[in-house]
């Protein structure tokens, strides 16, 4: 019998077993200094501090550390529990793989239709596996699209091989992108639809500007474009990492999984715990534990970004603000929201600590006449939650409809 190998997340373990570990130490450590009131606390929680400060001091203090070690306890406990059920579960992805109709280097073109519908090309993130738009058979944007008459194609970028890690954004938009949509129009013989999602509705943007006789809609999901807004990514920090990030790439070449998995944990460090404890309590055979580890081997079989690609990003995105200063350049040219011609819709996400729905709307506001819908799901839960295919596939076939006839 042939044992399956086991899995290697919740990446990086040792970032999210430490986290557990400080929260536990600290939370004991911090109890003589909050019961006496010389604990720090920001100023806007001063009374939420001084409130629960006079109801601690009205329990037994060893009774209340006695009873804070074991739910520490627990909670790590929990969290180990839910790791190895995750690592020894028996699934494993089966999907049938959609037929390939244009490569080049590690990069794929997938054809979801085959049919005489209007084409569309769906463009992912390079961070991740392009499977999060057909993750499985009850939850596959590429797969819903097709039942609604379309002929969806997925760009599946691949993982960067050692000739490709000198790639840039502009690499990726003018050579990749543009080639793999010259694909779609003449296998098609007409204009596409075009598909962001994420990081990849950036490089959709630029697409459309550069291609509008090739572009017949743009819908962009969950596309970052002001980075700097409320609710995102700490740009002090990261410039702060820079010069680390930077010998890194450097030595690398590339910017590692494990290295981008941590920068997303820091956004929320304890969710990771927290949901790996829920998963311990599932049962193995139950379809929530099939879906959670259906989109969680996802999330743990990142892609590493080409070391040009990571700067622009990075440094360029995140710390220098470029695309929503409109410094952002591909191949030398800005990259110009209000230049591109095909109608738009912008998909902003609601409850979403990767791109908040700030940095998302800044985007609808740059595309002239752009429409835009809010939806009540996160970042992943909007492609891919029990509700995506009446809150996100059934309203965006119906609006490509309405702008493909």
């Amino acid at each position: 019998m042939t044992v399956p190998t086991l899995r290697t997340g919740p990446r990086p373990l040792p970032l999210h077993v430490a986290v557990q570990t400080l929260t536990w130490l600290s939370s004991l450590a911090a109890l003589g200094p909050w019961r006496n009131g010389s604990l720090p606390w920001r100023p806007e929680l001063a009374a939420q501090a001084a409130g629960v400060r006079a109801r601690l001091n009205a329990v037994d203090p060893d009774a209340f550390a006695a009873a804070l070690d074991r739910e520490s306890r627990r909670r790590m406990a929990a969290f180990a529990d839910g790791v190895v059920a995750y690592r020894r579960h028996p699934q494993r992805r089966r999907r049938a793989e959609a037929p390939r109709v244009w490569c080049e280097g590690s990069s794929r073109l997938l054809d979801y239709g085959g049919g005489g519908g209007a084409p569309l090309l769906l463009v992912p993130s390079l961070v991740n596996r392009a499977d999060i738009l057909d993750l499985s058979e009850k939850r596959s944007l590429a797969a819903a699209l097709a039942g609604s008459g379309f002929r969806p194609f997925l760009m599946d970028w691949g993982v960067p091989r050692d000739g490709e890690r000198d790639l840039t954004l502009g690499d990726y938009v003018s050579g990749r992108l543009e080639s793999a949509l010259e694909a779609v129009v003449d296998l098609a013989g007409r204009p596409a639809g075009v598909i962001g999602y994420c990081m990849g509705g950036l490089l959709a943007v630029a697409l459309a500007q550069r291609r509008p006789e090739s572009v017949a809609a743009l819908a962009l999901m969950a596309t970052p474009w002001d980075f700097h807004a409320p609710g995102g990514a700490r740009p002090r920090l990261l410039e702060a990492m820079a010069p680390g990030i930077a010998l890194l790439l450097d030595t690398l070449g590339f910017l590692p999984v494990d290295v981008l998995q941590a920068m997303f944990a820091g956004l929320d460090p304890h969710l990771t715990a927290a949901k790996f404890r829920r998963f311990a309590a599932y049962g193995a055979d139950s379809e929530r534990a099939r879906r959670f580890v259906t989109l969680e081997d996802w999330v743990n079989d990142g892609v590493p970004l080409a070391g040009p690609v990571a700067r622009e990003c990075l440094l360029g995105w995140y710390v220098d603000n470029t695309p929503q200063r409109l410094a952002w350049r591909v191949q030398g040219r800005a990259v110009l929201p209000a230049e591109v011609e095909a109608p738009s819709l912008v998909i902003i996400p609601g409850p979403d600590r990767i791109v908040p729905p700030a940095s998302a709307a800044a985007l609808a506001d740059a595309l002239e006449g752009a429409e835009r819908w809010q939806l009540a799901a996160g970042h992943v839960g909007m492609v891919v939650g029990g509700g995506a295919p009446r809150m996100l596939y059934e309203p965006l076939a119906g609006w490509l409809e309405k702008v493909l006839r």
